[in-house]
């Protein structure tokens, strides 16, 4: 056979595969995560950056729907670069885990797995201000306050922020 005769041999057996083989399915799209809506995640940030610039902080706050994707990134004039990742770490680090960051603070002193898996990725944060957003039982999203002088003040603020927002939420 010559060179020719070769390439079409391979040519028409590709094309036969090719006629055989199924076209790929297209997956159907993923649903959006569930969370609050742009207008209250907004709300919800406003409320905590006047609750803590009220106690003279400056802080960052970011809002987070169930899959994690930043809804709202606010940060007071003045707020620092790590208070404002600490916002949005402990705001992941609560919905990772499904549990408030403060109360996960906790439970890492008593529960070395737990411990270990917060320790296995540098950005998860434990100290409080990472709260969760919930409808019912249903977890639809956290918020993140960091940089206030105390954690606890974190929380506070993104207490009041959710607070603002809870009887709305769907």
């Amino acid at each position: 056979m010559n060179r020719f005769g070769f390439v079409s041999l391979v040519a028409f057996i590709c094309t036969q595969v090719m006629a055989q083989t199924p076209p790929a399915t297209q997956q159907p799209p993923v649903p959006p995560a569930r969370g609050p809506s742009l207008d209250m995640a907004l709300e919800a940030a406003q409320v905590a950056i006047e609750t803590c610039t009220a106690r003279d902080q400056k802080i960052g706050v970011t809002v987070v729907d169930s899959g994690g994707v930043q809804k709202v990134l606010l940060a007071t004039d003045g707020a620092s670069g790590r208070g404002v990742a600490s916002s949005t770490n402990k705001a992941l680090t609560a919905l990772n885990f499904k549990t408030p960051t403060s109360q996960l603070g906790e439970q890492i002193k008593t529960d070395k797995a737990l411990a270990d898996a917060v320790a296995a990725n540098s950005s998860f944060n434990t100290r409080a201000g990472g709260i969760l957003i919930k409808v019912g039982d249903d977890i639809i999203g956290a918020i993140g306050v960091g940089g206030a002088r105390g954690s606890e003040v974190d929380e506070a603020c993104a207490v009041a922020g959710l607070m603002k927002v809870q009887s709305r939420l769907k």
